[in-house]
């Protein structure tokens, strides 16, 4: 049986890999979320700026007009970084429970073949009595003849 074990292990990588997968994607993630902060912080800090400056007030339009479309764009990577953490999340899951499944299998295999080895001591023990027994009366029976 160790086949069960083969796939113990294959289960094991399998679910590593999704592991590693979604620690990948909560990575990209975190760094998406800091990208939008460092944007909204750079957007007020150059607000600051524009209404400090009358100069820098005319292109600060421009500015805001691509920033809020660069903040659309890394929202909508959230949104779908956040999906694939969520897909990610229930395939780890899945092979959790596949790998469970295996495991408790090999762990029942391991507890029967156990129990078979207790039984089979169990009728060597009882079968050695026995022919000790049987010896025992044998002699007995000779010494009162």
């Amino acid at each position: 049986m160790s086949s069960l074990k083969t796939i113990i292990r294959l289960q094991k990588w399998k679910l590593d890999e999704k592991r590693r997968a979604l620690a990948e994607l909560q990575n990209l993630a975190d760094r998406l979320q800091a990208e939008i902060e460092r944007l909204k912080e750079e957007i007020a800090a150059e607000r600051d700026t524009a209404r400090g400056n009358v100069e820098y007030a005319f292109t600060y339009s421009n500015y805001i007009q691509a920033a809020m479309e660069r903040g659309k764009r890394l929202t909508q990577s959230m949104g779908q970084v956040e999906a694939q953490i969520a897909v990610a999340t229930d395939e780890m899951a899945e092979a959790f429970q596949e790998l469970k499944r295996y495991e408790l299998a090999e762990e029942e295999r391991l507890k029967r073949e156990k129990e078979k080895l207790k039984r089979k001591e169990a009728n060597m023990l009882d079968e050695t009595a026995l022919v000790g027994f049987r010896r025992r009366q044998r002699e007995e029976s000779e010494l009162e003849t």
